[in-house]
């Protein structure tokens, strides 16, 4: 029967490709310090290094928009409160 398939944080990604990138030990080392296979390791390497530029990308797109309608409609309910409290 096959494990289930293990998932690694982009944090924990970024660790091992930057230990990589620093080449103070091998692939087989970081592989077992890690105890993931020196293949995704190197892979891993290869991906920060071809997306570094995006860290220093000048154009920010504006930040997600918020739903209008869910905003309306708490709004709505902190206007009814606010008018029940003023009654009481």
């Amino acid at each position: 029967m096959k494990g289930k398939r293990r998932k690694f944080s982009a944090a924990f990604k970024a660790k091992v490709a930057l230990e990589a990138l620093k080449e103070r030990e091998s692939l087989a080392e970081l592989s077992k310090r890690f105890e993931v296979h020196p293949n995704m390791i190197s892979k891993w390497k290869q991906e920060f290094v071809e997306n570094s530029s995006l860290v220093f990308e000048k154009e920010k797109g504006p930040a997600q928009e918020p739903d209008t309608e869910t905003l309306y409609a708490r709004i709505g309910s902190l206007e009814l409160e606010k008018e029940f409290l003023k009654k009481a």
